[in-house]
Order: structure tokens, then sequence, then C-alpha cells
């Protein structure tokens, strides 16, 4: 099971891979990077993320079964896609142990990067992943 520079370095083995990061989305801090980051201050791209997966994971607009079944103890949204003109921002919910407030975020080119791969390997790197 790999633990975070593990994971950042097989998300940055796929295809297209610009740059990765393990961010907490309730702080918004990075808990490891690899990679280019967009505007190149990593600092800020996972604060800026944390933002969008904060939005998607905590909202009735983007969940509507979480918030009405508070029973339930999955994540509510298994990943965020954003395409811009030149790529694709993948973010991808770790479920753990504790809050699930960790999500791995995938930086692709759009000419090199093949999202339905990224998306299946991502959900399975997350699945594997050992935060520690």
């Amino acid at each position: 099971m790999p633990g975070i520079d593990a994971c950042l370095d097989e998300a940055m083995a796929l295809p297209g891979a610009r740059g990765a990061s393990v961010v907490d989305w309730t702080s918004g801090l990075a808990l490891g990077t690899a990679g280019e980051s967009p505007g190149g201050d990593a600092e800020a791209t996972a604060a800026e993320t944390a933002e969008l997966a904060r939005a998607a994971a905590e909202y009735a607009t983007f969940a509507p079964e979480a918030a009405a079944s508070e029973a339930d103890k999955g994540l509510p949204v298994e990943d965020v896609i954003v395409s811009t003109r030149t790529g694709y921002h993948l973010l991808c919910f770790v479920e753990t142990t504790f809050d699930s407030s960790v999500f791995i975020h995938l930086w692709l080119d759009g000419a090199t990067g093949n999202l339905a791969l990224a998306r299946i390997r991502m959900r399975q790197l997350a699945q594997r992943m050992v935060l520690g």
C-alpha cells in the first residue's frame, strides 16, 4: 500500500501528468506535491483546489443523497473533473478511517493526457493509499 510519496510517483507516471498533490481539503494544505503546479505555487494550488473539493463534498447540489442521509458514512463525491483549454484537473477523494478530508489532485496535459485512464488509475490509487 503506497504512502503519499509513492502515490505521487504513481500519479506522475500517468501519460500527460504535469503535476500531482495530496491535499487536506479541510485546511487547504498540501501533504505532498510532485511535478509542476499551475501558476507555479504549489501551496496556492492546494488551497484553491481545496475550496473546490469542499464545495463538491459539502453542498447538497453536488451530493444530494449525502445531505438527505446523515447515516451514510461514505464520501458523497467520488471525484471532480475540471477541463480547461489546455488540460484537465482531476480531484479524487480518498476514503480514510478518520475524517476523510483528503484528495489527490492530478493536473493532466490536454494533448497528451488520457482522462479516462487517469480516472481509473487515480481511483485505484486512492483506494490503496496509506496516510501516515
